[in-house]
């Protein structure tokens, strides 16, 4: 597939997996209805009901499935390992940890997103710091203390479910696995994935050139300390607020980039802003499947992820495996 053509199909998809996501739910309407309703013309109540709950909540999965597709490019350039994905390196974990303490406490809304951003920077420092300790740190051995980290995380998350009151554990599992439902504004997660956009649009040549190696990398002119820190931190910063925003939702930095690749080829002037696109029509659609395939009650983002990332990410290491051949 052409690269042109490729974009253009995902802008079209990702237009039309937003317009049905304003259209279904517990009231649905047809697509030229929820139109009108969109663009102020129709009926009053379907105008409320677009514009109060289900465009706010539609454009922050979006926001969050592209910055989570954005750091998976980005990571796996990083670590030259096209298994690393935003949660690899404990961000995730720290996150989730924080959260859940400031939900034992009683904290929601600013609070509980402010726990959750800090608990994630906090193990992305971390990672860093005892990725470099006894000197530079290399992709392998900054793998092995995320790895380690995450684990430990994963250890102390369910120590505090499991000491956790029954009244709070619903609540801190739905959390856990990816929630939307209380979502008001998507303008943080959307700039961000923007700026992030930019910010790797302006790096793609020097990401191409680091995807070759580190060595071939510094011999071609690219400046290979800086870039891999701004890589690092770019993509740790995407990460956390992804997960203050909707919690731990798995799969999408992980499958997506290796999709576009595997359309658009390795060039990331296109594979940035294809994955952009990707990532945030998936978890639209992840998230409409969620909230009605047996509503009223809603399934938690990251179950449906889950299930739609293990079978596409065999298939498609499978094609991999085959195009290796």
């Amino acid at each position: 597939m052409s690269r042109t053509l490729c974009l253009i199909s995902l802008l079209l998809l990702a237009a039309f997996t937003l317009l049905l996501a304003l259209a279904i739910g517990s009231a649905s309407f047809s697509l030229g209805e929820t139109w009108a309703g969109l663009n102020g013309s129709g009926d009053p109540l379907v105008r409320e009901l677009i514009y109060e709950l289900r465009l706010p909540r539609a454009l922050t999965a979006f926001g969050t499935g592209a910055a989570l597709a954005i750091a998976g490019v980005m990571l796996q350039v990083l670590l030259r390992n096209p298994l690393a994905d935003p949660y690899i390196l404990g961000t995730s974990g720290g996150a989730a940890a924080a959260a859940l303490w400031a939900m034992s406490l009683g904290a929601s809304g600013i609070v509980l997103n402010s726990a959750a951003f800090a608990g994630a920077l906090g193990s992305t420092l971390m990672v860093f710091v005892l990725a470099r300790s006894g000197g530079s740190w290399t992709p392998g051995r900054l793998l092995l203390t995320g790895v380690v980290t995450a684990a430990g995380w994963g250890a102390l998350v369910t120590l505090m479910l499991a000491l956790a009151p029954d009244t709070n554990l619903r609540g801190m599992l739905f959390w856990l696995m990816g929630d939307f439902s209380f979502v008001t504004n998507p303008w943080p997660i959307l700039i961000l994935a923007g700026l992030a956009i930019i910010a790797g649009l302006g790096l793609a040549r020097s990401l191409n050139v680091l995807a070759t190696g580190q060595d071939q990398a510094a011999l071609l002119g690219v400046n290979v300390g800086p870039l891999r820190v701004s890589l690092y931190l770019l993509s740790s910063l995407l990460t956390a607020v992804a997960v203050t925003t909707a919690g731990t939702v798995g799969f999408v930095g992980l499958v997506i980039p290796h999709l576009v690749r595997l359309l658009t080829g390795s060039d990331h002037r296109i594979v940035i802003p294809c994955a952009a696109l990707a990532g945030g029509t998936l978890l639209v659609a992840a998230d409409l499947v969620a909230r009605t395939i047996v509503a009223p009650q809603q399934l938690p983002v990251g179950a449906i992820t889950a299930a739609i990332g293990v079978p596409l990410f065999l298939v498609l290491l499978k094609k991999s495996q085959g195009n290796a051949n």
